[in-house]
């Protein structure tokens, strides 16, 4: 696993690298290696304990008794803070800390704190989003496994599978009727199924049809349930190349519907949309979207 430089701790946990020498000098917070050019090098237990810390320092624990705590000590008193519905910072750090543990309780402790005080969707914005955004992070420093990543993922599926199955049913003929799919090979579901939570909780008639769906399908799809919208999310798949070709075909397949084309593949690059389509670039645009279709709708 890991060994980390100052910055990137810095950049993980968001203590600047002057606080971070500062606690580890006067401290004895942090106990690094150093290189045989002397460059301070950390370990996967430093980054925990780092991010433990900060979380406590938020919470306004003095950094001074925050050093005598025991590694026990330490991660109960992080369990006990984590109350303020508000306090984003302090919850994300109380996540990354449970994910490097594999701590499989506390990360759904977390979640469902988060959820009951702030809401479902709210907790999944303010709250999963910017999490997953650093797991990305730690993912690319290599600092967690994949065991850790799909722990993670699949508690977040878990929430948003059963938030969206506590809401009540709504018949296609008393709404917009949407699409959501994944293209063939797409495997990343996450932000396609809070697609499908946020679109009923607002009373729309979602046909989810997941990951994986060949373009061809679309077409019977579209002439058999004639949505109003077809979404998709596009993260790995199609290749980058294949992206414009891949939206004209959509165009095609799904003539006379509004296509929703979200992703990091749409943000990447620079690409012509035909007249049916809409790219949002954040999910706060797309929750936007669709609060306005529904305020044409109720007009």
């Amino acid at each position: 696993m890991g060994h980390f430089s100052i910055s990137d701790l810095e950049n993980i946990s968001g203590i600047k690298a002057h606080t971070i020498r500062m606690w580890e000098q006067r401290y004895g917070i942090l106990q690094p290696e150093r290189t045989h050019t002397n460059i301070r090098t950390y370990c996967d237990d430093d980054l925990r304990r780092l991010l433990n810390v900060a979380t406590l320092c938020g919470q306004g624990h003095r950094i001074s008794k925050i050093a005598q705590l025991s590694e026990q000590e330490l991660a109960s008193a992080v369990i006990s803070c984590c109350q303020d519905p508000h306090d984003f910072g302090r919850q994300i750090q109380a996540l990354l800390a449970a994910t490097l543990e594999m701590n499989e309780p506390q990360l759904c402790k977390v979640f469902d704190g988060a959820i009951r005080q702030l809401g479902f969707e709210d907790a999944i914005m303010h709250v999963a989003y910017p999490f997953l955004q650093r797991i990305g992070l730690l993912w690319q420093t290599g600092s967690i496994n994949p065991a850790q990543e799909h722990l993670v993922t699949n508690i977040i599926r878990q929430k948003i599978v059963a938030g969206t199955d506590r809401l009540p049913p709504v018949l296609p003929s008393e709404s917009r009727r949407w699409v959501l799919y994944l293209p063939e090979g797409e495997l990343h579901e996450l932000a396609l199924l809070f697609m499908n939570y946020a679109l009923r909780a607002r009373g729309q008639h979602v046909l989810y049809l997941g990951q994986n769906l060949p373009a061809a399908e679309l077409a019977a799809v579209c002439k058999v349930y004639n949505p109003h919208l077809v979404c998709t999310v596009m993260t790995a798949v199609p290749e980058r190349a294949q992206v414009q070709s891949y939206i004209d075909e959509l165009a095609v397949l799904c003539a006379g519907t509004t296509l929703v084309l979200y992703g990091p593949l749409m943000n990447s690059q620079s690409l012509t949309l035909p007249a049916n389509a809409y790219h949002p670039k954040l999910m706060t645009d797309f929750l936007g979207f669709v609060d306005t279709l529904q305020d044409e709708q109720s007009a």
